[in-house]
């Protein structure tokens, strides 16, 4: 088997942390019954939401995507690239003010428990030049390598011999 190398390492944009903070609050407001826990949330998830993005690592090797991230439970996924069916890219109204953007990475017969992408990735810098090279990587790995063409006088070697095989068999077949 052959040896992965890296390939590019992403690196996450720190106002994801600003994201992740302003969606939680949006969700407790809009929640009104959460609206309390803001006093909870607003200092916690300042802290949490930076250790997160600490923790989180996004590598593309020759063959696989590897993705590792969490703070009390560690989660490792290492997806093969020629089981990646499509990198979706996604930004809404808040992501696109903040200048961030989503990668979802979806496989063949791989579903996240949640349903939808197996990983989605937020804040990676240069979003789409990522996925632009996972994809290249990714094609460069299924693409079959070109065989090399014959010389001409090789083919005509190899035509020669064709045409000894059927005279052969053609005498064979004659003397039946």
């Amino acid at each position: 088997m052959r040896e992965e190398k890296l390939i590019r390492k992403a690196e996450f944009d720190p106002k994801v942390c600003q994201y992740w903070l302003l969606s939680g609050t949006l969700i407790l407001i809009i929640s009104v019954v959460g609206i309390p826990l803001l006093l909870l949330w607003i200092p916690l998830g300042l802290i949490f939401t930076k250790r997160y993005l600490q923790s989180m690592e996004c590598i593309l090797t020759t063959r696989s995507l590897k993705v590792k991230r969490g703070i009390f439970v560690r989660n490792e996924k290492t997806v093969p690239l020629d089981k990646i069916t499509d990198l979706g890219m996604t930004q809404g109204p808040i992501m696109r003010r903040m200048g961030l953007e989503r990668v979802t990475v979806e496989t063949a017969g791989q579903s996240s428990p949640t349903g939808g992408a197996l990983i989605a990735l937020t804040g990676i810098i240069e979003a789409k030049t990522f996925r632009e090279t996972v994809l290249r990587q990714k094609d460069l790995l299924i693409e079959p390598e070109p065989t090399s063409k014959p010389s001409e006088e090789d083919a005509t070697q190899i035509l020669g011999d064709i045409k000894q095989s059927l005279l052969r068999i053609e005498r064979l077949l004659e003397k039946k």
